[in-house]
């Protein structure tokens, strides 16, 4: 009882998935209205190629509002453990305590795509540990950069729960509810952590960079999905407030194109 009455005074936050998929003036003015809409942080994906680096795209958002930034996630299959911890103290150091970094393994096989020696998934959990090792190295005593790890197993939770801040599962699409919160449940029994919530699909739509585009949105509806949101503010509230008192989530992410839609949410729910 003590880990879930803490978990019940932990603020409902809210981020943003916000890739920079627009001309630049486009997207500079979507970063401000997330932050005009109460939203407590934005995110930037790493996926090399497909946008401009992680990295520099979030000092420019952080340049333009007071909100806080974040990866979701460095890919541990894409970056040696110092390179990561390096930028990622970096960016807390030039957003004075602003950035959170989000971690985790990849999504299997994005490193051969991209042309590169595949790496185990033992061999993703050791740069995890390296980097957030490192990272702490690096902030030394007077700076604390929090690290969200994305976990998908035992080994991955042991390992956040070790060394993480907070936690995002990573979720099937049809992933039993009822096995799910157990899971959830007896993870956060084994100690006071923030979980977070990643949520690819608000409606009948997905959000780029955080779901694949064929996803049947109406079975998802039909299995009570925790991957979905519905796109009507007050029904996403009675959720958001279920997800919260039945399973423990507190940080809930979705994607940019439906930061307008769920502003309404966020004006009632975050801190409270």
């Amino acid at each position: 009882m003590p880990d879930q009455a803490r978990r019940a005074t932990r603020p409902i936050r809210f981020g943003v998935v916000a890739p920079l998929t627009s001309d630049l003036p486009t997207w500079r003015e979507r970063v401000r209205r997330i932050a005009d809409s109460g939203y407590s942080t934005l995110l930037m994906p790493d996926v090399p190629t497909w946008q401009p680096a992680l990295a520099p795209t979030l000092a420019t958002a952080a340049a333009l509002t007071d909100l806080r930034i974040g990866s979701w996630v460095y890919a541990a299959a894409l970056h040696e453990p110092s390179s990561m911890a390096w930028e990622a103290h970096s960016l807390s150091v030039l957003t004075e305590g602003r950035f959170e970094m989000g971690l985790g393994a990849g999504r299997p096989g994005i490193e051969v795509e991209l042309g590169r020696p595949a790496v185990s998934p033992a061999e993703r959990r050791a740069r995890m540990r390296g980097t957030v090792a490192a990272l702490r190295t690096f902030d030394g005593p007077e700076l604390h950069t929090p690290v969200v790890m994305a976990v998908s197993g035992p080994k991955s939770e042991a390992l956040a729960l070790e060394v993480a801040d907070a936690a995002t599962f990573v979720l099937p699409p049809d992933a039993d509810r009822a096995a799910t919160t157990d899971r959830v449940r007896d993870f956060a029994g084994r100690r006071d952590i923030e979980l977070a919530l990643h949520v690819s699909v608000v409606g009948d739509g997905v959000a780029p960079f955080m779901a694949g585009p064929n996803l049947d949105t109406a079975a998802l509806r039909a299995a009570d999905s925790l991957v979905i949101l519905p796109s009507d503010p007050g029904a996403a509230a009675e959720e958001i407030q279920r997800r919260r008192e039945e399973i423990g989530f507190t940080y809930f992410v979705i994607g940019a194109d439906f930061a307008e839609t769920l502003a309404p949410v966020v004006a009632e729910l975050a801190g409270r």
